[in-house]
């Protein structure tokens, strides 16, 4: 009887433990059904009570960890990361990349900066390729020491409008803070909850900045604001008369793209100043990929290139930084990315270009202080980057920092931040610079013989910025070695090289933003081998870059002043040289009007090289517009923008030696 009692015992226990299971792992799967549809606070509260009544997964652990994460909130994200780490590895279970990543990214977040780096070592051993595993190795025992180098110049303090939501994305409009709110409205039409964050959706606001420097009650931005849909992060052209932003893609009718889980992806808009004040409706840029989020617009401040943000096809990391040029008449070029040099495999985001072209983006794919970390590079005139740099504290903290905006003139900007202490989920804080940091580099040359690597004892390099203003010029000694010191940190500089019997060499050198640091520059020089006689095309003979113009100018781009310092060489070399000019055109445009331009070209160019010390006597030229096109692009043939650019070019025809 006592064997059947415990029998029954033992059985009901089993049928009573099968049904916690059941019942458990139906909780996991209506939790994962939540967690797959972005609903993740709905998902957190099921998996919360999943664990707290025993039951334990490797998907829930992970889950409940990305749901937190996802939504910026790393110290608590770290609490489930870390049993997870744990849990995994009690059940020897192992767990991808990602995860120690995250971890990491969490550890500094609760400023454990040893234990965060020990986990990315752990990172970088399974992806040794991956761009985030290459930066850390690369910086890993200089990343803190450089961070506070740059640190404590700005004093931050919270701006008055910060509600118990979020708050962030700030940019000035005439007078006004604009700014990304999920504060509910009274005025928009329902009360829908964004289920991602359980906030309201996202809309723009505004509010007036007085005299004293004080904040009126801010206002809605656009007053026929609907409450079913996220709208942030705007910028406005120069003229204030068209705004950029971020907005779902179902703002419009018939013009809905979604996930595969009915959520409306973000998209690029833009809405144009009425008469009457008003904004005209939204209307979709062409740019935005349909299958892929587009988002956080920046300008350039010449308002001729858009930066955005996105995830489409290409994008190295979960999102990246791309842009596109803007025409003239407002329409679009071809989008393209940034470049590895910015984008990395972990989220780039929220960019914003100063005044003095410098970039500032958030990115948690970078050694930093903890989530996203606020990073800046300089856009240099080719529209290459100087050296990404973070910015420091207390603009970064440990926890996320992002949409950094910045007036170097009046030494003040704004940044959003989760930080703690602050009124809501992301607050909006003033940003002002108490200190400017005079940061100066060097250069150690090596000017040698391509051929031998013999050092060329006596060549000469000449140091011109971006521009190709010549700054200064030295020798280098007996070993070829040179120095070039009090250069400034973030600039683009160009250096030449050049000694009798070798052909001149230029290169572009970056300075970086590390204090007092000093680069090495190696530059080679060939041999001078082919000979020159009259009649040849010096352009051929030196195997020049195209001397392009812009079109309808007649403007020395620097890229092509770059290439006319060779030409300059060559007569400095052979003095008795004369040469002709010859500048083209391309057949868009009358062809009286093309032969004027290349008259001017032609002119713009001989005084450009007169300027660099060549005898007017010695050089003569002419326009011949578009009566010499070098392919099939004549009037009214359709061709590609680089067809065009090939014809509108410059010859340099030797006439006596």
């Amino acid at each position: 009887m006592q064997k059947r009692f415990i029998t029954l015992l033992v059985l009901s226990s089993i049928a009573l433990t099968t049904s916690i299971g059941w019942a458990q792992e139906k909780r996991e799967n209506k939790a994962d059904h939540k967690f797959e549809k972005y609903e993740y606070i709905n998902a957190i509260e099921i998996y919360e009570k999943a664990v707290e009544k025993g039951f334990k997964s490797v998907n829930a652990l992970q889950k409940l960890g990305d749901a937190y994460y996802f939504n910026g909130k790393l110290t608590e994200a770290n609490k489930w990361y870390d049993e997870l780490i744990q849990f995994a590895k009690e059940k020897q279970e192992s767990l991808g990349s990602e995860y120690y990543y995250r971890y990491a990214q969490t550890l500094r977040a609760m400023q454990q900066y040893d234990q965060a780096d020990a986990y990315m070592s752990t990172f970088t051993s399974m992806e040794e390729q991956d761009s985030r595993a290459q930066l850390f190795e690369a910086n890993k025992n200089k990343y803190r020491a450089e961070i506070e180098k740059r640190s404590n110049r700005y004093e931050i303090e919270p701006l008055p409008m910060n509600s118990p939501y979020s708050d962030y994305g700030a940019t000035i409009y005439k007078g006004q803070l604009i700014y990304t709110s999920a504060r509910a409205s009274e005025t928009a039409s329902g009360s829908k909850v964004h289920k991602w964050t359980n906030e309201a959706y996202t809309s723009l606001y505004a509010s007036t900045i007085n005299s004293d420097g004080t904040f009126e009650e801010p206002q809605l931005f656009f007053k026929d604001e609907r409450s079913d849909i996220n709208q942030s992060t705007a910028v406005f052209t120069k003229d204030g008369k068209t705004v950029y932003f971020t907005q779902n893609a179902g703002a419009i009718k018939d013009e809905v793209q979604q996930n595969k889980y009915k959520n409306a992806l973000l998209q690029l808009f833009q809405a144009t100043l009425l008469e009457d004040g008003t904004w005209s409706k939204p209307v979709a840029l062409s740019i935005n990929d349909p299958k892929a989020n587009n988002a956080h617009p920046a300008l350039t401040p010449d308002n001729k290139w858009l930066y955005f943000v996105s995830d489409r096809s290409g994008s190295i990391g979960q999102s990246d930084l791309f842009r596109v040029e803007i025409k003239e008449d407002g329409s679009f070029a071809k989008v393209e990315s940034v470049g590895k040099q910015i984008n990395t495999e972990g989220r780039e985001t929220f960019p914003f270009i100063s005044s003095d072209y410098m970039l500032y983006f958030a990115t948690d794919g970078r050694p930093g202080l903890g989530g996203l970390d606020i990073f800046m590079a300089k856009i240099n005139v080719d529209g290459s980057f100087g050296t990404v740099t973070n910015i420091g504290e207390p603009m970064n903290s440990p926890a996320d920092d992002f949409s950094y905006y910045f007036d170097p003139k009046a030494k003040k900007g704004f940044v959003s931040s989760n930080r703690t202490g602050g009124a809501g989920g992301d607050d909006l804080y003033l940003v002002q610079e108490k200190k400017e940091i005079d940061c100066k580099q060097s250069i150690d040359g090596f000017v040698f013989n391509a051929s031998t690597r013999e050092a060329l004892a006596g060549a000469t390099i000449t140091l011109y910025d971006a521009t190709y203003t010549a700054l200064t010029q030295v020798q280098a000694d007996e070993q070829g070695k040179f120095s070039l010191a009090d250069l400034d940190c973030g600039k683009k500089y160009r250096l030449k090289a050049e000694a009798i019997g070798f052909q001149t060499k230029e290169i572009a050198q970056t300075m970086g933003y590390e204090l007092q640091a000093v680069e090495q520059v190696e530059i080679g020089l060939e041999p001078v081998q082919e000979t020159i006689t009259e009649s040849d095309d010096l352009f051929k003979k030196l195997k020049l870059e195209p001397i392009y113009f812009d079109f309808d100018k007649a403007t020395i781009r620097p890229d092509a002043a770059a290439e006319l310092a060779k030409v300059v060489e060559v007569l400095n070399m052979y003095p008795n040289i004369t040469i002709d000019v010859r500048s083209h055109t391309d057949s868009r445009g009358k062809d009286a009007y093309n032969m004027q331009l290349s008259e001017r070209r032609a002119k713009s160019t001989m005084q450009w090289m007169i300027k660099q010390g060549i005898d007017p006597s010695r050089i003569s030229g002419r326009g011949y517009g578009e009566s010499q096109l070098i392919n099939e692009c004549q009037n009214g043939v359709p061709c590609s923008k680089e067809q065009h650019q090939e014809n509108r070019r410059s010859e340099f025809i030797i006439l006596k030696m």
